[in-house]
């Protein structure tokens, strides 16, 4: 009788007490802090707090640590929950509806990449200044821009993502069959392109024919470019730390939701990515002197 009163009567799971969400804030806090601090301290300047110079690196570096500790100490707890029998029906329902959520902030988190883009593309006369208080009068791209060739590079890029889509997929169907071999293939060759995209970007980067601050043309590109390229490192890890589990053998046909939510991200990076590729890279810079990356 005792166990029966103990037992929830309900499908919630009331977690306990977390020092998490907690510690989440004052790790993003001490980074958000350290982030000014660093920029201020890249370019030589001071951040003086009562009487004290910070402009350091290291606050930065402190924060990031509490935030990456917070992360594993978190999703750990949530694994555990998961192992013990709390993930019910009704709480697997809303973890998915949380990471949609999540998904969807993501989006428009894009939205005002694209929207500065398209914003300044559309209308240059207002938004490139060559010198003080003198317009190219709607010139897009920029005179004197040489852009990426959107059929080098970027399509080689946007086949390596494509292919990571159908790796991970393929990854997916075989942990809904119970076949741990393709789950782990499919996840390890997810993990190898998301890799190998990163670095071709990187190299792309670094053959740039214009520079972030040189134009807003570089600016726009490099800011919608760049936070895609830092959410496909953000999802290599995801995938990365799904693969381990694999390994390990956590996944199973009826629990896999840290799987799927990986799964869900990694496809919404392959969905921007395509209209990074269709807008930015072959509509914003058609009719411009092409420039090889290499």
């Amino acid at each position: 009788m005792a166990d029966a009163h103990a037992k929830p009567q309900h499908d919630y799971h009331l977690v306990n007490p977390s020092p998490w969400p907690f510690l989440g804030s004052v790790g993003a806090l001490v980074m958000a802090i350290g982030g000014v601090c660093l920029m201020q301290y890249l370019k030589g300047g001071d951040f003086p707090i009562f009487g004290h110079n910070i402009a350091n690196p290291w606050l930065f570096v402190i924060g990031l640590l509490i935030v990456l500790y917070t992360m594993f100490g978190w999703w750990s707890d949530t694994i555990k929950e998961a192992h013990e029998g709390h993930h019910t029906r009704v709480v697997s329902l809303h973890l998915r509806y949380g990471m949609i959520m999540f998904i969807a902030s993501e989006v428009m988190f894009f939205v005002a990449w694209f929207w500065a883009f398209f914003d300044a593309s559309l209308f240059p006369g207002e938004a490139i200044q060559v010198a003080r208080d003198q317009f190219t009068g709607g010139v897009w791209p920029p005179k004197g821009i040489e852009v990426l060739d959107p059929f080098h590079l970027p399509l080689y890029n946007t086949i390596i993502l494509l292919l990571s889509g159908t790796a991970v997929t393929w990854a997916h169907h075989s942990l809904l069959h119970n076949d741990r071999k393709g789950l782990v293939w499919g996840l390890a060759l997810t993990v190898a392109l998301g890799v190998l995209f990163s670095c071709v970007q990187a190299y792309e980067y670094m053959h740039a024919p214009f520079a972030f601050r040189d134009s807003i043309y570089g600016a726009t590109f490099f800011m919608a470019t760049g936070f895609h390229g830092f959410h496909v490192l953000i999802g290599t890890i995801f995938l990365l730390v799904c693969l381990l589990r694999a390994i390990g053998g956590d996944f199973t046909p009826k629990q896999h939701f840290g799987f799927e939510a990986a799964a869900w991200y990694w496809h919404f990076v392959d969905v921007v990515w395509l209209f990074l590729f269709a807008c930015i890279y072959v509509w914003g810079g058609f009719g411009a002197p092409i420039a090889h990356a290499g």
